[in-house]
């Protein structure tokens, strides 16, 4: 297995990341030698939190499904059985639907986990005990552009314009087609807590070694490029239309 420290730290490092990658996997079984979630949270994706902000060390765990029954989209991403029967998810979809949020043709075409999961393992990328199927990366729209165009590079993108609301629908969508960017939705920044100027790029995380191999060439080929365009712009700057 790749070393994933080391990989966490070259990531944060070039893209200056102020919250630590988190690696998702999709068991289908209960891990063994993983400690198993205690407690209570409001969204699937607020276990991402949990995992980048933990102290270290402490950073691994498993949830189960009961553990997502508060978030009735979330489990449906994850294509976990609703407890209720998805009572819940169809009250919060009709009040979505009533204020104009989404339309109810549209959730069909939401990106779901193939398979209902025995356990969700989440950990900060450098702690992951299992290979991650997706890795979620919180991050300045720059960090998103360089990220991008490593995968993109090394052909490990997904070629799927960034994704609008539910968050966690990309990471279906990752890990089945390749990096994807996600703008976020209201419940994931409340929950969450990442700044307004952030947003996610989901990397599968079978490709994220040769991502981050690629990553030393972008980041050169863009420092290249900046001096090249920072260079050329006095002189093409100016004139009539520059004043308008």
């Amino acid at each position: 297995m790749p070393n994933w420290k080391e990989i966490e730290q070259k990531l944060t490092g070039h893209l200056g990341l102020d919250r630590a990658p988190v690696a998702v996997t999709f068991c289908d079984a209960v891990p063994r030698g993983v400690r198993k979630f205690e407690g209570s949270v409001p969204s699937g994706c607020s276990f991402w939190k949990v995992a980048a902000t933990a102290p270290a060390g402490q950073a691994a765990f498993y949830t189960v499904p009961a553990d997502h029954q508060n978030c009735p989209i979330g489990a449906y991403t994850h294509n976990i059985p609703h407890a209720d029967g998805g009572a819940m998810l169809n009250e919060m979809l009709g009040m979505m639907a009533g204020l104009g949020y989404v339309k109810m043709e549209e959730v069909p075409q939401i990106p779901r986990w193939p398979r209902t999961p025995a356990a969700v393992v989440y950990a900060r990328l450098g702690e992951a005990p299992l290979a991650p199927d997706v890795v979620v990366f919180a991050c300045r729209a720059s960090a998103a552009m360089y990220l991008a165009e490593a995968a993109r590079a090394v052909g490990a993108a997904s070629g799927l314009p960034p994704l609008p609301r539910p968050t966690c629908m990309a990471l279906p969508a990752a890990a089945a087609q390749g990096a994807t960017m996600s703008l976020g939705c209201i419940g994931n920044r409340i929950y969450t807590g990442i700044a307004d100027d952030h947003v996610y790029l989901m990397v599968r995380g079978g490709d994220l070694e040769k991502v981050a191999g690629a990553l030393d060439g972008i980041m050169n080929a863009n420092a290249q490029l900046t001096t090249f365009h920072q260079a050329r712009q006095p002189g093409l700057t100016g004139g009539e239309a520059a004043r308008v």
